[in-house]
């Protein structure tokens, strides 16, 4: 168990820089402790879940919303495999925005993301989000510093939004280091299996490490909020940020204090019609 995870927040003042992408803020834990405390609690996420998806199956409003940002390789999607994986698929709703499509440079930046919020009972999950139109946005200059600052409001608003429905968000940056990087990049080209995951131009991207730093630092400050803080997970240790975002899940379900819901029927009475029905009906 990782505690306490509030230790993960970005609060007012936060330097991005200052936290080690190679820390385990939380734990002091071997590698072998945490990936086995990962397996340990994949069981209690799995039936909280299950409770949530019952809550909202009877009529609950709740929903979690997980937004998983990161630079390439930062594990966004083992984290999902490894974490979310452990529950039932049936509650999830998982959503990997890619580069926008022209129906979707057509309406506003929120449009496609609106389209993937997580209805009642439901665990979103967005495999990078609204947050890239305000990331390469600024680090490639596909809009005005003017726009990118109403981009920051927007999503203010729409998370506020979000929260004020019942939807609860976790939103977790992989903060992996430059050289763990390249040894993750280099490793996708040492092994044939794992080609099928490298993309060239993620060393376009990996030149403007530096840009992509600032603007994460100023999506923090300008978007992590009492509804909707930013969690800085550092990644270099994939165990590590599995374990941190697996116990985001877990707090923020807790938090929820579901129960399972009553039977909107007469317990005995079905009891009873069942047993009359204890031979097969000729």
């Amino acid at each position: 168990m990782l505690d306490p995870p509030e230790a993960l927040i970005a609060r007012p003042g936060f330097d991005l820089e200052s936290r080690a992408t190679d820390s385990r803020p939380g734990f002091d834990g071997s590698a072998k402790s945490g990936r086995r405390a990962l397996r340990g609690a994949s069981a209690e996420l799995a039936e909280l879940q299950e409770r949530l998806y019952a809550a909202g199956v009877d009529g609950a409003r709740d929903a979690v919303l997980l937004v998983l940002q990161g630079m390439d390789t930062a594990g966004k999607g083992g984290t999902v495999a490894h974490v979310v994986g452990a529950v039932n698929p049936q509650g999830v709703h998982y959503t990997a925005f890619k580069k926008p499509t022209d129906e979707e440079l057509a309406h506003d930046f929120l449009w496609r993301i609106r389209q993937h919020v997580p209805s009642p009972g439901i665990i979103g999950v967005f495999d990078r989000s609204h947050y890239e139109d305000v990331l390469i946005g600024r680090v490639h200059s596909l809009a005005s510093p003017e726009e990118i600052e109403r981009r920051y409001g927007e999503i203010n608003a729409f998370e506020r939004e979000l929260a004020d429905a019942g939807i609860h968000i976790i939103k977790v940056m992989l903060h992996v280091g430059f050289d763990e990087q390249r040894r993750r990049l280099m490793k996708r080209l040492d092994r044939p299996d794992k080609y099928w995951k490298f993309n060239p131009a993620d060393i376009d991207e990996r030149q403007h490490w530096n840009e992509y730093r600032r603007a994460y630092q100023l999506v923090i400050d300008r978007t992590s909020t009492d509804v909707a803080p930013w969690f800085v997970v550092p990644a270099d240790h994939k165990w590590y940020a599995r374990l941190a975002v697996q116990q985001l899940l877990l707090d923020t379900l807790e938090s929820l204090d579901l129960g399972w819901p009553p039977a909107r029927f007469d317990v005995d009475a079905q009891r009873e019609r069942l047993r009359t029905l204890a031979i097969l009906p000729g």
